[in-house]
């Protein structure tokens, strides 16, 4: 049983009243007692309104569900179903012509174009290495993954030949990105000798080497020629370090498993080391015992001799959880208090400490928080928002529009009104993006009854789709995101398949993205390249007119498909293993996101929008006969067993076979036997009750 402080007739867990009262409020020289009134205050007017459009959500859900229901059997109407959706208000009338007016942003997120990470803000370790993935070495890069067009490296140590063809690609690089007058870079025999095509790529000297710059991003060229690398080159380089991450999102949603006041409290611990600059963490490797901490900045001299200095560490984003749901670290008029509102009210206490100057390094240079907020319905919910970032600055005394807002398109209301909901938020917007899987279980949801869907790997070639990924770089760039925002794309969710990405993952700059996510530092680095290659910002400049909103709309529906036995048995396999293999972690040992070996034993780093997908579709399926009940239970047992062997060499892990009454597989089962009536197919409520059986059962 939960146990309470009571503030203004908040009821707050002990141990983050304490840190509120002792860590965040103190340095900002704020009166405790008034912090609490006033966010009592703000509760009073927000949490009845947060409901509200949480019941709006349900009463448009009912709405579709039945128009859907009672044409059952005839031809879908794409006319007359647009038109039911403006007459029940899902669908709004366009704003008209605007511009975003968002002022005091940081060039990493206004003019520069640059890799994005999210990192779970729970795994201080992985923070850090997120943080410190500004700059990234090529050749580590490169040696260390399948990036490189050469033989494996040879156990037993440095493999020179695989060395040998690093430096190779290294050179490549240059001669691309940083031509020479004359001749290429494999040609020199120091620093001396290089002579630029464009001087003007030439920004000055640092304590290791050499700066340049191109398409806005910097590379640094080490020369050491005492190195194990510098020693070996005719030139004396010992590496290319790319400017690589420029932006990261510590997340406080998809990514962790965040239950209670405990989980909570090591979110906002975490994110106020990173905004003191204190953050750090031990760990054992090698049996030695290092420690992590924040990268400090890179300084360097120009051709006049002043010396600069260059951000050593990512710009961070906090991404906060959506209105759905609450948690029991505060409760207030004896319900817990809506979670997105929490985590509005106190990341944004803690970065005040980075607009106050408190910081070790600081983060934004121009006085902003940024915050991504995920999982908004349609632009009413943006308003909200709004709202709620106006009323967190006035309690905590900061001027308007200080926090800046990151829009996730990744809910069809949403993409369906996303000028409006640009709209909504137009001087403070800073980010929107689009990402697929959310995204999709949102279409399967809304669309349940509409009849069977396509299997997952067709949708990627859905006409929703295209025109979901077109219309949100074409509306943003409209609306005058280009130069003053973020325009992202989603994941690259391979981690061990950083060839294919180098190969694949340049279409995101080519459809008008100056951002896009990368699942690790060193896929950061690779991903920098692509940024040199191709400038977004002139690619911007001639992308057509978004696509129309009746092409979104298409429902991805099954029409006229008859699966084989095998097809549908592979689906629901595929499903069933991605289900069990994330929700193990989740829910036994609290890992919300991960490496989880595929069907196929190929990792991908999931998620919760990898686990909507997947339930969602198995419920429509099975809501629709395509498959039966026992054909889900068989299949689960036997992808339980697999799972189990994919898992066998963690110690930690709790084996699911044999084991259905545990916490685990009971999640996986109701995910998909009560997907249907799950809230817009969100699976953070069944996660969290069966997580908190499982601590509670765990003491």
């Amino acid at each position: 049983m939960t146990h309470y402080v009571t503030r203004a007739g908040i009821e707050i867990d002990p141990a983050l009243a304490t840190f509120v009262e002792s860590d965040v409020l103190p340095p900002l020289g704020r009166d405790v007692d008034g912090f609490w009134q006033g966010l009592a205050a703000l509760l009073g007017e927000f949490a009845p309104r947060n409901a509200a459009l949480l019941a709006k959500r349900e009463d448009l859900q009912a709405k579709i569900d039945a128009w859907h229901v009672e044409r059952k059997g005839q031809r879908h109407d794409a006319g007359a179903y647009r038109a039911f959706l403006e007459d029940i208000g899902y669908l709004v009338p366009e704003p008209g012509d605007f511009t975003i007016g968002t002022q005091n942003v940081d060039p990493e997120i206004a003019t520069m174009a640059g890799p994005q990470l999210v990192v779970p803000i729970l795994n201080a370790r992985f923070l850090l290495n997120a943080a410190n993935a500004r700059w990234g070495s090529l050749y580590d890069a490169l040696y260390g993954t399948d990036a490189l067009d050469a033989p494996p490296a040879r156990p037993g140590g440095y493999d020179e030949e695989r060395g040998a063809a690093v430096i190779a690609q290294g050179r490549k690089f240059l001669d691309e990105t940083l031509p020479l007058a004359t001749g290429s870079w494999a040609d020199i025999s120091g620093r001396d000798d290089i002579a630029l095509s464009d001087e003007g790529q030439r920004v000055g000297a640092t304590a290791r080497g050499l700066l340049f710059r191109n398409n806005g991003l910097h590379v640094e060229v080490q020369f050491d020629r005492e190195s194990a690398i510098g020693k070996t080159d005719r030139a004396g380089i010992s590496d290319v370090v790319l400017e690589a991450a420029l932006t990261t999102i510590a997340d406080c949603e998809d990514s962790v498993a965040a239950v209670d006041a405990e989980d909570k409290l090591t979110a906002y611990r975490n994110w106020l080391g990173i905004i003191r600059g204190d953050l750090s963490e031990s760990f054992e490797k090698g049996g030695k015992t290092l420690t992590r901490e924040l990268a400090g900045d890179l300084s360097y001299k120009d051709a006049s001799g002043a010396t600069f200095r260059l951000p050593g560490r990512s710009l961070m984003f906090v991404r906060n959880v959506g209105h759905l749901m609450t948690n029991p670290a505060m409760q207030w008029d004896g319900s817990e208090i809506p979670e997105g509102i929490l985590d509005a009210v106190m990341t944004s206490a803690i970065s005040a400490q980075d607009v106050a100057g408190l910081g070790k390094y600081g983060n934004s240079r121009c006085g902003s928080i940024y915050i991504v907020k995920p999982k908004m319905h349609g632009p009413e919910e943006c308003a909200f928002t709004n709202d709620l970032f106006d009323a967190v600055e006035d309690l905590l005394d900061l001027p308007r529009h200080t926090i800046k807002v990151g829009v996730m398109d990744e809910e069809r209301r949403t993409s369906a009104n996303l000028a409006a909901c640009i709209h909504a938020v137009k001087d403070r917007i800073v980010f929107i993006n689009t990402g697929f899987l959310d995204r999709t279980g949102d279409e399967i949801h809304t669309s349940m009854r509409a009849g069977p869907m396509m299997r997952k790997g067709e949708m990627k070639n859905s006409a929703w789709l295209k025109a979901y990924e077109a219309r949100n770089v074409g509306i943003g760039l409209k609306h005058g995101l280009s130069g003053r925002a973020q325009i992202g794309k989603g994941m690259w969710a391979a981690p061990d398949l950083m060839g294919q990405m180098m190969l694949e993952k340049i279409g995101h700059l080519r459809a008008g993205a100056n951002t896009a996510w990368v699942p690790s530092p060193t896929a950061a680095t690779l991903h920098a390249i692509h940024y040199h290659r191709e400038d977004v910002f002139e690619i911007q400049q001639g992308l057509p007119e978004e696509a129309k909103l009746d092409e979104l709309l298409t429902i991805p529906l099954a029409d006229g498909t008859n699966w084989s036995e095998d097809e549908i048995a592979e689906e629901l396999d595929n499903n069933c293993q991605g289900l069990l293999g994330y929700v193990v972690r989740w829910v036994d040992q609290g890992v919300g996101c991960s490496k989880v070996p595929d069907i196929n034993d190929v990792g991908l780093m999931e998620d919760r929008a990898t686990l909507r997908i997947s339930s969602q579709h198995i419920a429509n399926w099975l809501l629709h006969g395509v498959i039966s009940h026992d054909q889900v239970m068989d299949s689960l047992r036997r992808m339980a067993a697999k799972v189990d062997q994919q898992n066998a060499g963690d110690p930690l892990y709790e084996a699911l076979l044999e084991n259905e009454d545990g916490a685990a597989f009971s999640a996986a089962k109701d995910l998909i036997f009560k997907g249907v009536e799950q809230p817009s197919g969100y699976t953070e409520p069944l996660l969290h009750r069966w997580r908190q059986q499982k601590k509670s059962a765990q003491g």
